[in-house]
């Protein structure tokens, strides 16, 4: 398990061109291996500019190396963007995704069937000259938002389960309970960079965001996740208490959690969410 994050837990984002229109940020994050897994293959990177979960494949070797080779190029494009007081922008996470891939072929070169990972997060860019939120997606690890006691997700997983949801032949609710839950459509690694999905939001003040693996959303229902996300407390308090609701539950795999707060937000000549899917 890698995680990668900063000793300082808040930071403010303000354009250049618009100084006083910052958006403020606070975050936590939280990982642990589970009640029967022996490795914990999922990573995390919180960082300003950059809050992501990794899920190396169970089953396959090296996932957790595929899953620290996600974290830690995302982290090298934050770090670099951070130096020079700028906010990522797309580019940087195909060049993260792009030489991750590379990372996992070299690091995984002997394993018999490769490795790979998901990966989704969220990046802090600028749009209509104000800090804004991309949220990026490989895999079936997921985004939420929650707002005024609503959850939503955001990303759309890469998963069986989730093409017969699509084609009308699954409920929503029965996804889980699927003998196949498990099967993934596109994942980062095994010789391949797939295309990520991405949407483009502006987030408001008091909005909470959840990044999590699977090991959380297969074990705790949203609506527990929704109320434990309102309880209030501190973001990091919050992924704790996410971490062990899916201990009690069964922890039947690995459980990541990054959970970031919208402090302030500035106010967007317009506030569309929009798919760049």
């Amino acid at each position: 398990m890698t995680e990668i994050t900063s000793t300082r837990r808040s930071r403010r984002f303000a354009s250049k061109s618009e100084p006083k229109r910052a958006l403020e940020l606070s975050w936590g994050i939280a990982s642990d291996v589970g009640q029967r897994r022996a490795v914990n293959e999922d990573s995390v990177v919180a960082l300003p500019g950059v809050f992501a979960v990794a899920d190396g494949l169970g089953g396959h070797s090296a996932g957790d190396v595929a899953s620290a080779a996600a974290v830690a190029r995302l982290s090298q494009r934050a770090k670099a963007r951070a130096r020079s007081g700028a906010m990522l922008e797309p580019r940087d996470l195909e060049d993260a995704f792009l030489r991750a891939s590379d990372d996992i072929t070299l690091r995984t070169a002997g394993a018999a069937f490769g490795s790979g990972t998901t990966v989704t997060g969220i990046a802090v860019v600028e749009s209509d000259r104000i800090p804004s939120f991309l949220v990026f997606n490989i895999g079936d690890s997921r985004v939420y938002r929650f707002r005024e006691g609503e959850l939503q997700q955001i990303t759309v997983d890469h998963s069986y389960v989730q093409e017969l949801v699509d084609a009308g032949e699954l409920r929503p609710e029965e996804m889980e309970l699927h003998p196949d839950a498990n099967v993934i459509t596109r994942a980062l690694g095994f010789g391949e960079v797939p295309p990520y999905d991405s949407w483009l939001l502006h987030p408001e003040a008091r909005d909470r965001f959840l990044i999590c693996s699977d090991g959380l959303t297969r074990e705790v229902p949203n609506a527990t996740i929704a109320a434990l996300l309102g309880a209030g407390g501190t973001a990091q308090d919050v992924a704790r208490s996410l971490v062990a609701a899916a201990n009690e539950a069964g922890g039947r795999d690995n459980i990541t959690v990054a959970v970031v707060d919208v402090v302030a937000a500035p106010l967007p000549s317009a506030t569309p969410v929009e798919s760049t899917a």
